[in-house]
């Protein structure tokens, strides 16, 4: 493209084929906008990392001092083991990855891969260095998205990569927000620039280096202060006087107010005379001058004068004068269509030169140079060969058209008596800023985008790594931990079974075998024995018939405690079974929760059960229930936890458990199964119980006035002679079988009856219950018995020691289950975002791609 327009002889095809370009520019300029804009805007969904590369000296070191000399495949692997680089993060520097960083070619964008993949793939066979855009020393580093930040007193560290790790990831984004926004801003006044119809020309460089009269030379004539101290110190842009009516005159521009020449407010009016004089006395104070000078040479020869653009030529302050205007002229750099940079050849670039032409490479790749004061020197040659070094490394791609962008001139002889070389270089200047506007107009903003977008490709190589990295590891953490999720969510019924069927299990049999002991031990009471087999409890001796009210007392006494001990041995019994429930539900734990998972480190303690706090609530219970029942007096309502053997309502010993005349008479007078209960009767019982009959019947049924007619017919009968002489020998009987009776019947029968009367308080039910209204209800509920009441205390207790358990189990496999649930669903969010983001990379990268098409179209103009 370049070398068509170079064959244009007329200006009108070259204002043709600029304007073709132009159009393409913006084109660009617009779409490159519009992909850093949702960059940023990306960035604030996914964090954009700020990557580090470093080299990784390993592997790009030779081995050998003979590896100069390499094979054709050789020099191919050497190549790419140079690009190789090791990355990182700065707000995680524990990521390490080997990556090849390759730089932007033609067609293709700076590409960074993983290590591992490129050293798979074939490296490309147009590798040739001259058809990089970014050589590979620049391609591991930004250009335009550098954070190079200083810190300390006098910037005493300048390193990104050493400061940047001390900020966090949002402060990072927030950092490479900051510098996307700043780029977007460029890229606004780059279009500006670039749509402007003139083009500014800036000359700037070191104090003393003849800036001003080069420009006065360029004008042919002296308008510019000029003195052997430095003079300028304001922004003096010349313009031709055809743009303010073909008047010449100066305009001092005010402060704070944007320049209009057809508004005066905006600015002060003074004759060319002055220029000098305000220069000399603002020396201290920046300011803005609009020169209107008239060019009466011929267009062909003038550069402000020259038929095609408005021109206008920038004298700017030395850039070591002092920091401020220093920093304002690298703030006016993006305003500037083409830098003249002029150098001393006596001192040839200072440091802050450097740092100056440094800054303008990243978007102007061609700059002119005037090497001023040049045929003052003896060595010229050496001079030349030093200063074009020097461009090498400051500006390769002006090094390479050196011969018409570096000029070794005097200006102030050509300002005096013209000069060959001056002339040589004003034609270089038109051609540059005229002819090959494309160069030095449109190359600049598409230097930029080329930066620009090759800061884009690393960006978004570095952090699709990352998002693909995330990914793999979000579709590892679903591998690991879904198929735990679905089978939680599957077994959960079933954990929830088996629970259930473990408490209901252990409390039904805690139940039965309380139901089971208790019974058996009231039966053996019944039957006067101890209500427990083996127990270190027995009845005590008779004592004779003096003691015989004792003997009974500790009958009783004897076989409630018995009852107690059966009661402390289904609570025992009952201690075993929840033990073993425990159990259960701790092996259902190492069964249905997922590893990983803390096990309960709660101690079942089986004595903890029944202890004294239970007691007291038992006797708060027997309180509350104390008008129930009547003769029913054990249990949760009759005073659960408080031995039987230690109640003073069970120990009252009474004459029928001595005589249980009652329950004899229904042996005797009663059916046959009543007599069948007892199989140990005698014929003294028989008499016991007619007697017994006998004084119930006189007392209870005949009445008082029966009794007293009885003994008086008892007493008629003695008045009978027959009677009298009988009555002895009964009276006789009756004695010895009495006492026989108390002798020995008595041992054997209280256990008995104090036993049979035991029972009867304990297993009595089928209450007749008479209500305030009269009606007669039946009372069969289980628990109004001792045994009763005593198997649901137990059970209850049991099944409460295993809930708890169940409850602990359930709550961690809840708890378990819904951390497998957040992690499953936190991996699928990572996975999802990642898999979004490289989406979004890659369209990135792909749009960059097409617009740098259009960049490299105009830099190839």
């Amino acid at each position: 493209m370049q070398t068509d327009i170079e064959k244009h002889s007329k200006m009108e095809d070259v204002q043709g084929a600029f304007v073709q370009q132009k159009n393409r520019l913006l084109n660009a300029l617009d779409n490159a906008k519009s992909i850093i804009h949702d960059l940023q805007l990306f960035n604030k969904d996914w964090t954009v990392r700020y990557p580090q590369l470093k080299d990784n000296h390993s592997s790009s070191e030779p081995e050998h001092a003979d590896d100069t000399f390499l094979t054709a495949d050789a020099s191919k692997a050497a190549r790419r083991k140079c690009l190789r680089r090791s990355l990182s993060f700065a707000d995680d520097p524990s990521f390490q990855a080997d990556v090849v960083v390759t730089p932007s070619k033609k067609g293709m964008p700076r590409s960074l891969t993983l290590a591992s993949i490129a050293d798979q793939s074939e490296e490309p066979q147009d590798d040739d260095d001259e058809e990089r855009l970014i050589s590979p020393s620049d391609a591991a580093d930004f250009h335009v998205f550098r954070l190079d930040l200083k810190l300390g007193s006098h910037g005493s560290s300048s390193s990104p990569a050493a400061l940047v790790t001390q900020l966090e990831k949002n402060s990072i984004a927030n950092l490479l927000d900051g510098r996307i926004a700043a780029a977007m801003a460029h890229i606004d006044k780059l279009r500006s620039r670039v749509e402007d119809t003139s083009s500014k020309v800036l000359v700037t460089g070191d104090l003393n280096a003849g800036k001003s009269t080069f420009v006065n030379a360029l004008l042919r004539r002296e308008v510019m202060p000029v003195d052997q101290q430095p003079c300028t110190t304001a922004f003096c842009e010349v313009h031709d006087a055809a743009e303010n009516g073909g008047k010449e005159e100066l305009h001092i521009l005010k402060e704070g107010v944007p320049y209009n020449k057809d508004d005066e407010s905006t600015f002060t009016r003074a004759d060319l005379s002055e220029l000098d004089s305000f220069v000399s006395e603002n020396e201290n104070v920046q300011q803005m001058l609009k020169v209107y000078l008239s060019d009466g040479r011929s267009p062909s020869e003038s550069l402000l004068n020259n038929g095609v653009v408005d021109i206008s030529l920038i004298d700017a302050p030395g850039l070591n004068r002092d920091s401020i205007k220093t920093t304002a002229l690298f703030a006016r750099q993006e305003e500037i269509d083409v830098v003249v940079f002029v150098v001393s050849a006596e001192n040839h670039f200072t440091l802050s030169a450097k740092e100056f032409l440094w800054n303008a490479s990243n978007e102007k790749a061609y700059l002119f140079i005037v090497v001023n004061k040049y045929d003052n020197l003896r060595d010229k040659a050496k001079c030349r060969r030093l200063v074009l070094e020097q461009i090498k490394q400051l500006s390769p791609r002006t090094h390479e058209d050196a011969a018409d962008l570096v000029h070794f001139v005097d200006s102030s002889a050509a300002l005096q008596s013209g000069s060959t070389s001056f002339e040589s270089l004003e034609s270089a200047l038109r051609s540059f800023v005229l002819v090959k506007r494309a160069k030095s107009k449109l190359h600049p903003a598409s230097t930029y985008l080329t930066h620009l977008l090759s800061d884009v490709d690393l960006l978004v190589g570095a952090n699709a790594i990352v998002a693909e990295a995330e990914a793999e590891r979000a579709r590892e953490d679903l591998e690991r931990s879904r198929p735990v999720l679905e089978k939680m969510k599957s077994t959960k019924d079933a954990l929830e079974e088996s629970l259930e069927s473990i408490e209901e299990a252990g409390a039904t049999r805690t139940r039965s075998k309380t139901k089971e002991l208790l019974n058996l031990a009231l039966d053996r009471v019944g039957q006067g024995k101890p209500g427990v087999e083996k127990s270190l409890i027995s009845l005590p001796p008779y004592p004779g018939l003096l003691g015989i009210w004792e003997y009974a007392q500790e009958v009783r006494k004897t076989l409630l405690a018995s009852i107690d001990i059966a009661v402390k041995l289904a609570e025992e019994e009952a201690r075993v079974t929840t033990s073993g429930g425990v159990d259960k539900i701790a092996n259902l734990g190492d069964e249905y929760l997922p590893e990983g998972v803390e096990r309960s480190r709660r101690v079942f303690m089986p004595e903890a059960m029944f202890n004294s706090l239970a007691d007291k609530k038992g006797r708060r219970q027997s309180k509350r229930y104390s008008g129930t029942g009547g003769a029913i007096v054990a249990g949760g309502m009759h005073n659960l936890g408080i031995g039987l053997a230690q109640r003073n309502d069970m120990l009252e010993t009474t004459f029928f458990d001595i005589f249980d005349v009652q329950h004899q008479f229904w042996v005797t007078f009663g059916e046959k199964g009543a007599v069948d209960e007892d199989p140990n009767l005698t014929a003294l019982s028989v008499v016991s119980v007619g007697l017994g009959a006998l004084t119930m019947v006189g007392g209870k049924t005949l009445g008082v006035r029966g009794l007293i007619e009885g003994m008086v017919r008892v007493t008629d009968l003695f008045g009978n002679e027959t009677v009298r002489k009988w009555a002895a020998p009964v009276l006789g009987a009756v004695t010895i079988g009495t006492a026989v009776y108390l002798v020995w019947e008595l041992p054997s029968t209280i256990p008995k009856t104090v036993g049979r009367r035991i029972q009867a308080q304990l297993v009595k039910r089928d209450e007749t219950l008479v209500g305030a209204n009269g009606v007669v209800s039946q009372a069969v509920d289980d628990e109004s018995t001792f045994v009763g009441a005593h198997a649901e205390r137990i059970s209850r207790e049991t099944r409460k020691v295993l809930r708890l358990a169940s409850w602990d189990l359930r709550g961690r496999f809840k708890t378990a289950m819904d951390e497998r649930g957040k992690e499953v669903k936190g991996a699928e969010d990572v996975e999802r975002k990642a898999k979004r983001a490289v989406e979004k990379f890659r369209e990135i990268e792909r749009r960059a791609g097409e617009v740098r098409e259009v960049a490299e179209l105009v830099n190839s103009a």
